[in-house]
């Protein structure tokens, strides 16, 4: 779900389930107890849940996190998209939760909400606003740590009704300053191809799907983060969106700097 737009600024964030990073780099303001995150990023093409956002063409981000030294977080993301049949080219989303700990085992309750400025729905179409409620999870045993996502929607993107996405894999550091990142997940929509004629309800416009990642990012230069990714889909041809190829089988490369 995405499309084109240069950003005043550069950006992405990482988080458990995007290709890791080799470094960190924050700013805390120390009088209220906030940790401050951004980061810009430049990629091949932008993937959500191994799906082009871009139509398979670059896409440049900015993703900007605020932390409370309680756990309590907000934070922003956004990117240039491109939608086939859409007037869709710009996404901005917003995210709030809490992160914590219990034991060894780090947990994130949050939601999104998923926007994109500017878009109007054509003639019989559809919203694709949409918000999610997700739990994240984490456990590390040294060299490798363990990752987990479930994400629910009462009512996902195309006004398709309620969606839950499943993912689970490992970030694992290997010589030389390179972490390799397997993850594999599973997207369920309760709507997901095109309705009965006559019907008001929205779609997504791909069956439920499966898609298996390898990602490896290393640490480039003066904390520029840089990572390949290798997606493979279950969904192909004209199952996905009408043959628009959003969901093939691809390469990505993207840098990243945080700040």
């Amino acid at each position: 779900m995405a499309r084109t737009l240069i950003l005043a600024a550069t950006a992405l964030c990482g988080g458990i389930l995007l290709a890791p990073q080799a470094g960190t780099a924050q700013t805390a303001i120390d009088s209220l107890g906030v940790t401050v995150t951004t980061t810009p990023a430049l990629t091949s093409d932008y993937l959500f849940r191994g799906l082009s956002q871009t139509r398979n063409r670059p896409a440049t981000q900015l993703t900007v996190d605020a932390e409370h030294s309680s756990g309590f977080y907000i934070g922003a993301f956004l990117s240039n998209v491109a939608f086939a049949g859409t007037n869709a080219r710009q996404e901005l989303d917003y995210n709030a939760g809490y992160r914590f700990a219990l034991g060894g085992l780090k947990l994130d309750i949050g939601g999104t909400y998923y926007s994109y400025p500017g878009y109007t729905a054509p003639r019989g179409g559809f919203e694709l606003n949409y918000g999610e409620v997700a739990l994240r999870a984490s456990y590390e045993i040294a060299p490798v740590k363990f990752v987990g996502l479930a994400a629910w929607s009462p009512n996902f993107t195309g006004e398709s009704g309620s969606a839950v996405y499943l993912e689970g894999g490992f970030d694992m550091a290997l010589d030389f300053g390179f972490t390799i990142s397997p993850r594999i997940g599973y997207q369920m929509v309760e709507r997901n191809v095109m309705p009965r004629t006559g019907s008001r309800d929205g779609y997504f416009g791909s069956p439920d799907y499966t898609t298996i990642q390898v990602s490896v990012s290393r640490e480039i230069v003066g904390g520029v983060i840089g990572s390949g990714t290798i997606v493979w889909n279950s969904n192909s041809g004209r199952d996905c969106f009408g043959g628009t190829k959003v969901c093939d089988s691809r390469a990505v490369m993207t840098l990243s700097r945080p700040f």
